[in-house]
């Protein structure tokens, strides 16, 4: 038997119905339209509505979809593990909840929580567990609901971020395809440029907390903005220098969907053209975990069996990195 790799086999998103564009947003803070689109890109992004509304209920649709489409049953999983920033709650993980609420009674669950890298590094955590054969069948999810930790009053974060989620179903392959190598970093001195301060053990909450806005995201976006185009482009680079690729090797660039501008700059140091990098934040915003696998759920039927395709991360933490996999089937054939 050849070396086994873990390949993805079926990709499904789900975003909220509700839109809020940017011209809504005119009414909440001081923007415009202009404004918002030239620094981040963003025309419009998805609010999940409804009280008691949670991250789980959009990672619950996303692998109900996904379940469906590749004509899998919930019994059949072995793992889910969600990437997730915004919790139902601090503990049970949202991936139990996920796994209770779509049937998969034979799947041991948990989160992994590295902010907007976070669905790169459960990509590279599950995928251990295929190539060792411990597992055979693992979904990741990434899900996210933003404005449960958005201030609506802050213009500087939330004309950024979005609500969505996006699940990935992750199987053994002997024929060399899946994921082919990763580079995985991070550098906890970054905490202080991005982060939510309130909530956790070292500033529980209080009113005083809730009063003072500490449950919300806090950005200081130029260090943030210098260290993402410089983290981000560098895995990229690496990651394409160490398996001797080219840019014409490589049919796509998966970044995730923090800032238009961040993109378009890893995409120049891989040498890559527009039309290879998939971009959807103009309709969805920063979803954090969900944006890769929107991206690839999005563009899923122009992807060939065997196209190499590069993901790359960059968030709180800091925390950043790039994947490097081959596409394993013809999604439109």
């Amino acid at each position: 038997m050849g070396k086994i790799t873990a390949a993805i086999t079926g990709v499904q998103g789900y975003v909220p119905d509700y839109i809020l564009t940017n011209k809504e947003l005119e009414t909440l803070v001081d923007t415009n339209d202009e404004w918002i689109t030239s620094r981040t890109g963003v025309k419009e992004r998805r609010i999940l509505k409804g009280k008691g509304s949670a991250t789980s209920d959009l990672g619950t649709k996303a692998i109900e979809g996904l379940l469906e489409k590749t004509n899998t049953s919930a019994e059949e999983i072995d793992l889910i593990i969600c990437a997730t920033a915004t919790p139902d709650m601090l503990f049970p993980s949202t991936a139990c909840i996920i796994a209770d609420k779509v049937g998969a009674k034979n799947a041991f669950a948990y989160d992994i929580m590295a902010a907007c890298s976070g669905f790169l590094f459960s990509l590279a955590t599950a995928s251990k567990f295929i190539e060792t054969g411990s597992y055979k069948k693992i979904i990741v999810v990434g899900a996210d609901k933003m404005s449960s930790i958005v201030d609506y009053t802050d213009r500087s974060t939330c004309i950024i971020f979005g609500d969505g989620a996006g699940a990935i179903l992750l199987e053994p392959s002997e024929e060399g395809l899946g994921i082919q190598d990763s580079i995985l970093k991070s550098d906890g001195a970054g905490r202080s440029f991005l982060h939510m301060k309130g909530g956790g053990s070292q500033k529980p909450s209080t009113h005083e907390t809730v009063d003072n806005k500490d449950h919300y995201i806090f950005q200081d976006g130029q260090p943030v903005f210098k260290a993402a185009v410089k983290s981000m482009a560098d895995v990229s680079e690496e990651i394409m220098e160490r398996n001797n690729l080219s840019a014409d090797d490589v049919a796509w660039l998966v970044p995730h969907q923090a800032n238009k501008r961040i993109i378009d700059a890893t995409a120049r140091r891989m040498g890559v053209g527009d039309d290879k990098v998939m971009l959807n934040i103009q309709k969805y915003g920063n979803t954090t975990n969900g944006t890769i696998p929107l991206c690839l759920w999005e563009w899923e039927n122009q992807l060939n069996k065997g196209d190499n395709i590069i993901l790359a991360a960059f968030g709180g933490g800091f925390t950043w990195g790039s994947i490097y996999l081959k596409w394993a089937y013809d999604s439109n054939k």
